[in-house]
């Protein structure tokens, strides 16, 4: 493709990272819903993964802390087939 050939925007697909302290390590209900740790809301998978690992490698001290990725476009459109994990 040549330099000055315009590239086709990126498919935007929604990723929210959030986290908190778990009740227990073997389920996934928070302690404190109150004291949720709304990280963001990012365009890809890739931001999304930096973000999540910069928030979990600071609550790397509180076992209980835990960070995830929740692929908002999917629920969005759950018909459309994404192209990332």
């Amino acid at each position: 493709m040549p330099d000055n050939a315009e590239k086709e925007p990126e498919k935007q697909l929604l990723h929210l990272v959030f986290g908190g302290e778990l009740n227990d390590l073997q389920s996934v209900e928070f302690d404190n819903l109150d004291e949720l740790d709304i990280v963001g809301v990012f365009p890809n998978y890739a931001s999304a993964y930096d973000a999540w690992k910069g928030a979990a490698q600071r609550s790397v001290d509180n076992a209980h802390m835990r960070y995830f990725i929740v692929h908002m476009h999917r629920l969005l459109d759950p018909d459309v087939q994404a192209e990332d994990s």
